[in-house]
C-alpha cells in the first residue's frame, strides 16, 4: 500500500501585485475541517489588503461552519479600516448553483457582494 505524507491543501491564496487584493480559493467541501487553514489564509497577509475575494468556483458544498468562517473574514476586514475610515471589502465570487442557493437562503447577499 502506497501512502503519502503530503496533504493537499484545499485553500489557496493569490495576492495581487500591489498587495491590494487577496483572493482565497476553496476547493471541495467548505466545512469546519478548513477552519484553521481558511483563517490562516487571510490572517497571515501583512499588511492587510483592501479587498478580499473568496473564489467558490471549485467549492462543492458549504455548511454552517463555512458561513461562520465567512462572517469571521468579514469581521477581520472591518478591523482593517484605512486612515480615511474606508472599509475593506469582501466579495464572494463564482459560486455554483448549490452554493449560491445556500448563500441566498442564509441572506448572505445582504452582507456580502456576491457575483
Amino acid at each position: 500500500m502506497l501512502m503519502s505524507d503530503q496533504t493537499v491543501s484545499r485553500v489557496s491564496t493569490h495576492l495581487s501585485d500591489g498587495g491590494e487584493a487577496l483572493t482565497i480559493r476553496v476547493d471541495g467541501n467548505f466545512d469546519f475541517n478548513l477552519h484553521s487553514e481558511f483563517q490562516r489564509a487571510y490572517r497571515e497577509c501583512f499588511p492587510a489588503p483592501k479587498s478580499y475575494s473568496v473564489d467558490l468556483s471549485d467549492t462543492l458544498h458549504l455548511d454552517s461552519a463555512a458561513l461562520g468562517m465567512l462572517l469571521l473574514l468579514r469581521d477581520h476586514s472591518l478591523e482593517g479600516l484605512d486612515g480615511g475610515g474606508q472599509r475593506h471589502t469582501v466579495e464572494l465570487i463564482n459560486a455554483n448553483d448549490h452554493v449560491a442557493r445556500v448563500l441566498a437562503v442564509s441572506n448572505f447577499d445582504m452582507i456580502f457582494s456576491i457575483r
